[in-house]
């Protein structure tokens, strides 16, 4: 059996009046499971900006220990240089050893210039750490208590949002799927929430805008789906006065 508009604008009103109640539930909670995400996203990413930090610590701690092997080949080096010095046939030998100790100690004062850097850019790194576990931590605790405040107003109205989650599950299975996708994109676009609406007092129900007398008897007829013509939401019928 074919159903009619009539049945039709029925069953998305009674769609409507059970997100309506939803709404509701939600509106009550406020900002609060907005606020929790927003502080839950940003722990994540303070966590990942201390994780890259430490990343680039233990990048200069290979770096400094890297110089350091240079720097104790390069004192080897030139312990044996020395005691090749002491040994030697002619200037020529002496002049090429001296050219070979100035190189390693060179290559040292590199070293330990290169180490100098690293440590310093190490300990500018754990100071980012530890501002940033500063403000992780201030987050943390925020959370807590915002997550404490929403777990209560959750447990207030989780029996009710329980049900009405499940009345509205088989309710939209009542609409069928064009429709019921047409109705769940007016919601998304719609601040208040109201996809379906009655013509109350000659105006729209969602925008308040004047719905013409024509309109009006077009819609008290449920031949056809009806929307407005300023905000596109479906008009199911003419509320009497």
């Amino acid at each position: 059996m074919e159903i009619t508009v009539a049945q039709k604008l029925d069953a998305l009103l009674k769609l409507q009046s059970i997100d309506s109640q939803l709404d509701e539930i939600k509106k009550l909670r406020g900002d609060l499971p907005e606020e929790v995400r927003d502080l839950e996203d940003e722990i994540v990413g303070f966590e990942t900006r201390i994780s890259k930090f430490n990343k680039e610590i233990d990048a200069l701690d290979t770096e400094v220990n890297a110089y350091k092997a240079t720097k104790k080949d390069s004192e080897k080096l030139i312990q044996k240089y020395k005691d090749q010095q002491m040994n030697v046939r002619n200037n020529r030998e002496y002049d090429a050893i001296s050219k070979e100790l100035e190189l390693q100690e060179l290559e040292i004062q590199l070293a330990e210039k290169r180490i100098r850097e690293a440590e310093f850019k190490v300990r500018n790194k754990q100071t980012e750490i530890a501002d940033t576990e500063g403000a992780m931590n201030a987050r943390k605790k925020d959370l807590e208590v915002k997550q404490k405040e929403l777990n209560v107003l959750v447990a207030e109205s989780q029996e009710d949002e329980k049900q009405l989650v499940g009345q509205r599950d088989k309710q939209a299975g009542q609409v069928e799927e064009r429709l019921l996708n047409a109705y769940n994109r007016i919601r998304d676009n719609s601040l208040n929430g109201l996809a379906v609406v009655m013509v109350k007092r000659g105006a729209c129900g969602g925008c308040f805008n004047v719905v013409p007398p024509q309109r009006q008897a077009d819609i008290k007829e449920k031949k056809k789906i009806i929307v407005c013509e300023h905000c596109g939401r479906i008009l199911a019928d003419v509320e009497g006065k």
